[in-house]
């Protein structure tokens, strides 16, 4: 079954180091996420924290409402 998932192929660049903790359960759908991200795009499965930044990233250019108040104060 093809999805449409939010994320693309993830890009092969320089590893950016992120130290946090996360709760277990948002760590195992992080790591379905990748599973299924590589199963989609027929890469190989990703370090689920890679996610992270792109999933930030999306998050951020998707959100109108930071985007209104963004435009405003520039």
């Amino acid at each position: 079954m093809k999805v449409k998932l939010k994320l693309g192929p993830i890009a092969d660049e320089r590893p950016v180091k992120v130290t946090l903790e996360l709760p277990a359960a948002l760590h195992r759908d992080l790591v379905a996420y990748a599973e299924i991200l590589a199963s989609e795009t027929g890469q190989p499965v990703t370090d689920p924290i890679r996610l992270v930044v792109p999933m930030l990233e999306r998050f951020i250019a998707t959100d109108r409402g930071f985007s209104s108040i963004r435009r405003r104060s520039t």
